[in-house]
């Protein structure tokens, strides 16, 4: 097939080394890519946030299918403009994809299907910021309603801190101050084509920029999967997967059906394990950021199948997918003073010597290349893959190839996956 993937991070560079890694070959575009996504794909200089100028371009080459990788092209509406062309596309359109794009969407549509989620208040003036935050109390949750790339959250007891998180969201809308729920984390991904859902391996990321959880949030600074752990709970991973796809996946898929706004793409649950059961802390509406990078890897049945079948409506005919058994972690590489204000340009090195490491490979997050090698463009940078019969395993594999990583003022956690490991 001829596959137009578009976005510049590590999650696309995942999607394509998926998409590599089948035994059918593809010719594969990226827009715009980056410097590890120019290695397995062609770059093209397409605007992936244009409809318009991405019909054009997979018109124009006889593209397949098209993947769209991150938020900000689904708000935009690039899905549409390619439906009504006639293209395969895995993403939902602009109104589905308000599933990610407002956080009070999500919640009214959860409320109607019935899914279990916590208390949230709308509050569009600091005003009503202080009642809300009265009302539910600290630990104070407080997050943007539109998109914020991962970091439109703050999770807090400073009442102080909250307010000011939302005094900087406030002029561009709304916030949402949510209940806080206590628990494990888990995200769970689903491939819809608007009426049935397949779904596939969890897996737990890192949001917190420092260890321990400590720090402010990030886009995700590590995950892992699969999780064993989930067994203790619910019998096994099969038996958890099978419960959340039954109490909320499926009812927010057929009420968006029912709306007259079908999902089709990725509808990725972030979920949390409370005391009461398993609540949705939010969704979004593509593959998440890292923790793709930790479940592509262990996909057994070829990646575009799955996605030109959620695309083309005939999901139905595939079984839940396979996967390996296999521990995957990925840490995160990121830039000086990420994520408030990232320092960009500095050299990156020791790339190949991290990618000879035994079982590991890199998801490029935001390099460039420049005449004395590659350079960093971003807050996180690089994502470094292990995988590994064991978890023990895989994590040695990673902070090895992490260590042979040369990057002036770098960041990354050294307890990613650690409390898997010793339990």
């Amino acid at each position: 097939m001829k596959i137009l993937v578009l976005g510049s991070g590590a999650r696309e560079h995942a999607i394509i080394l998926a998409l590599r890694s089948e035994d059918t070959p593809h010719e594969i575009f990226a827009a715009p890519g980056n410097a590890g996504i120019a290695q397995d794909a062609t770059l093209v200089d397409v605007d992936p946030n244009h409809p318009g100028a991405v019909t054009a371009f997979a018109n124009a080459n006889a593209v397949d299918l098209v993947v769209i990788g991150p938020e900000a092209p689904l708000v935009a509406g690039v899905a549409d403009a390619l439906r009504e062309r006639g293209i395969p596309v895995f993403g939902p359109g602009k109104a589905a994809a308000q599933l990610e794009g407002s956080k009070a969407f999500a919640k009214r549509i959860m409320d109607a299907a019935g899914v279990p989620t916590g208390r949230a208040l709308r509050a569009a003036s600091p005003a009503e910021l202080e009642a809300a935050l009265d009302e539910l109390g600290a630990p104070y949750v407080v997050k943007a309603d539109g998109l914020a790339a991962g970091k439109g959250v703050i999770v807090t007891e400073d009442r102080a801190a909250a307010v000011a998180h939302a005094a900087s969201y406030l002029a561009a809308g709304p916030v949402l101050v949510e209940e806080f729920l206590s628990g494990p984390e888990v995200s769970l991904f689903f491939l819809s084509d608007g009426d049935h859902v397949v779904p596939l391996s969890p897996a737990q990321d890192y949001k917190r920029l420092r260890d321990g959880d400590d720090g402010p949030n990030t886009g995700g600074m590590g995950a892992y999967s699969p999780l064993p752990w989930l067994s203790e709970r619910f019998g096994g991973e099969d038996e958890f997967v099978d419960l959340v796809t039954r109490e909320v996946a499926r009812p927010v898929i057929d009420r968006l059906d029912a709306e007259g706004t079908p999902f089709i793409g990725l509808l990725y649950a972030g979920l949390i394990l409370t005391d009461a059961g398993v609540k949705v802390i939010e969704f979004n509406a593509r593959f998440g950021d890292p923790e793709t990078q930790v479940v592509l890897p262990r996909l057994l049945d070829p990646l575009s199948e799955l996605l030109l079948a959620a695309a083309s409506g005939n999901l139905e005919s595939h079984p839940r997918p396979a996967f390996a058994d296999a521990a995957a972690v990925t840490v995160v590489v990121a830039s000086e003073g990420y994520p408030q204000a990232p320092v960009t340009g500095r050299a990156l090195t020791g790339t190949d010597a991290a990618a000879a490491v035994e079982g590991v490979h890199l998801a490029h997050a935001a390099t460039a290349a420049a005449d004395s090698g590659l350079v960093a463009t971003g807050g996180r940078v690089l994502n470094v893959v292990g995988l590994g019969t064991t978890f023990a395993e895989a994590r040695d594999r990673v902070y090895r190839a992490v260590a042979e990583i040369g990057l002036e003022g770098a960041q990354h956690r050294t307890d990613i996956a650690a409390r898997v490991v010793e339990s």
